[in-house]
């Protein structure tokens, strides 16, 4: 049987149409499959999209029949935009999504605009389909780089799923040609075309209600009237402004307090802090021994401050803490630090600043009705808070000599500022961290301009973690937002410059006049064993006796839960601290 002459031109669209969608395919494949870094992901999709927009163009992209105008414009902005992706080698990662996401959301739109001029079956595949291109596209914008891994399987599932769309139509359409089951095939191609693009957008509406649900953080309350003064503030620092009884959160056997006090920023000048109290519920007049401890990293907006967290105690060596208070008798007083419930922004991971505020809340901490502390106390701090017990213990003798440490404890501390940004920036944690800093620091620092040194395509995600909280909820929409910096935070010759040396300025050294624990999980991503060793090694040859214990298999929250072997050690080295039994240092 011979060949009709206008069947020729139509076999050529199929195979055509089926090469094209083989190779759709095999790109999303690649995508997929391939273990590929996030620039390669975004060049083999920028690829893809050249492939779709040249079926577009010459209509084998399975999105039905629209004026030949249309589909050549739309195809040809397809493929501008992958081969914009391809060549644009200086530019962001953000940038590069930015051009994939306005094509993917042209194709979608025109299909939606073919579907909508298409007969009624047609109509609801393209509908449905092209609205999966567009919810994706936004959820791109949404999360720009949720995970290399989410990119690289969303972008290949697209084009798998365009491929697919445009194999089944060519094939079926063959298998349909020139025979009396045509009319049947015909209904399975737009049936089967139909169920495949409801599948789909099912599954981006599906992703677009997750991300809501891991971006949206928590609906704790912000500060209320209690964290703020009218009026001058007393000329001293450690003065008790206000207190009051906390119930949220407080262990059976203890009663608490919410406390509000005067401190210094590190220029001296005087400003407000708050924090909170805890004693045992069975207590004497005696004055009780004290606990000053250092919080690690909650936030470094007001509303992140532990004293208005439903957990205020849990932080860090929470466990520890509990049964110092219930079982032994002591006290504990933990700042918030300034810009954590009072206003303004949080100094983080600057030295001077978190040393002043823990000091200066246990002066005001003696100044508590129904509690009689003494001037002698013991230091605790786990990450950021082992940071600033350090830097405690560090300017104690000056800042407030009428308190005697007996004992100084950092748990995973950041010690080496510099060393820890630099060893982490790529990671998410130290993302995270680095946007804390940059938040933080751009307006404790003026001068360093972090604003204007970001990597390209950085600010946004900074901006949005900087106002999440580390704790809770907002902890894994923080870290969710973490994995949206494409690249690290700082460029290398920003980490080399000012900012490096600010780091290590802020980088505690010592001496310490007290016996100082280190504790150190050997499994810690964010605070690397590698630095911690070569901090104490640093410290040891300069003539500081440290205690450093290290804990294998335990990471960075783990080396201070419940059921770590640190946390009996910790509870008796601080009544040895306080009996004044000798110190075991290791070096």
């Amino acid at each position: 049987m011979h060949e009709k002459a206008g069947e020729r031109p139509d076999r050529r669209r199929q195979v055509t149409g089926t090469l094209v969608a083989l190779v759709t395919i095999a790109l999303g494949a690649v995508v997929i499959l391939a273990p590929l870094a996030l620039p390669e992901i975004v060049r083999v999709a920028g690829a893809g999209l050249v492939v779709v927009g040249l079926a577009t163009v010459i209509g084998v992209d399975g999105a039905g029949h629209s004026g030949w105008w249309a589909r050549v414009l739309t195809g040809l902005a397809a493929a501008a935009a992958g081969v914009v992706v391809l060549v644009w080698e200086s530019a962001s990662i953000r940038s590069l999504l930015w051009v994939m996401v306005a094509a993917l959301i042209v194709h979608g739109v025109h299909t939606i605009v073919v579907a909508l001029r298409s007969e009624t079956d047609s109509r609801v595949a393209g509908v449905f389909s092209g609205t999966a291109a567009v919810l994706f596209g936004l959820l791109c914008l949404a999360w720009p780089v949720l995970a290399i891994e989410l990119i690289k399987f969303g972008v290949g599932a697209w084009l798998v799923f365009v491929g697919l769309r445009g194999l089944m139509d060519a094939l079926l359409h063959r298998r349909g040609h020139g025979g009396p089951a045509r009319a049947g095939v015909g209904r399975m191609r737009r049936w089967g075309r139909t169920i495949l693009a409801v599948a789909v957008f099912l599954v981006v509406v599906a992703l677009a209600i997750c991300s809501a649900l891991l971006l949206r953080g928590d609906d704790r309350p912000g500060p209320d009237d209690f964290y703020s003064v009218a009026g001058p503030l007393p000329a001293d620092p450690g003065v008790l402004l206000r207190a009051e009884t906390l119930t949220t959160g407080v262990p059976d056997g203890a009663d608490a307090w919410r406390i509000l006090y005067t401190t210094t920023r590190p220029d001296d000048t005087v400003t407000v802090a708050s924090g909170t109290v805890i004693a045992p519920t069975d207590r004497q007049s005696d004055a009780l021994p004290l606990l000053s401890i250092a919080h690690g990293t909650t936030g470094i907006v007001p509303r992140c401050a532990p004293s208005l967290s439903p957990t205020p105690f849990a932080d860090g060596a929470g466990a520890a803490l509990t049964r110092m208070v219930t079982d032994h008798g002591w006290a504990g007083v933990i700042s918030d630090y300034v810009g954590l419930g009072t206003s303004g922004m949080h100094p983080y991971l600057v030295g001077q600043a978190e040393a002043r505020n823990v000091l200066d809340a246990s002066r005001a901490a003696q100044q508590l009705d129904g509690v009689t502390l003494g001037t002698d106390t013991v230091v605790w701090g786990h990450s950021q808070g082992g940071h600033g017990a350090l830097w405690t213990g560090q300017i104690a003798g000056d800042y407030a000599p009428e308190l005697e440490l007996k004992g100084i404890a950092g748990m995973a501390p950041a010690t080496d500022l510099y060393t820890l940004a630099e060893a982490s920036k790529s990671e998410v944690g130290g993302k995270t961290v680095s946007a804390y800093i940059a938040e933080s620091w751009n307006e404790v620092y003026p001068g360093l301009d972090l604003s204007g040194h970001l990597n390209p395509g950085t600010a946004h995600g900074v901006e949005k973690i900087g106002e999440l909280c580390f704790n809770e909820q907002d902890a894994i929409a923080a870290l969710v937002r973490g994995t949206q910096i494409p690249e690290q935070v700082f460029p290398d010759a920003v980490l080399d410059g000012d900012l490096g040396e600010t780091l290590r300025e802020n980088s505690p050294t010592g001496p310490w006049p007290a016996p100082v624990l280190i504790a150190q999980g050997l499994a810690d991503p964010l605070v690397k064993p590698t630095m911690q060793q070569t901090w104490v090694d640093a410290r040891c040859a300069e003539g500081e006796p440290l205690d450093y214990r290290t804990y294998p298999g335990l990471d960075h929250n783990g080396v201070v839960a419940a059921d770590s072997p640190l946390t009996p050690q910790l509870v008796q080295w601080t009544l040895d601290r306080w009996s004044g039994e000798a110190p075991t240092p290791t070096c």
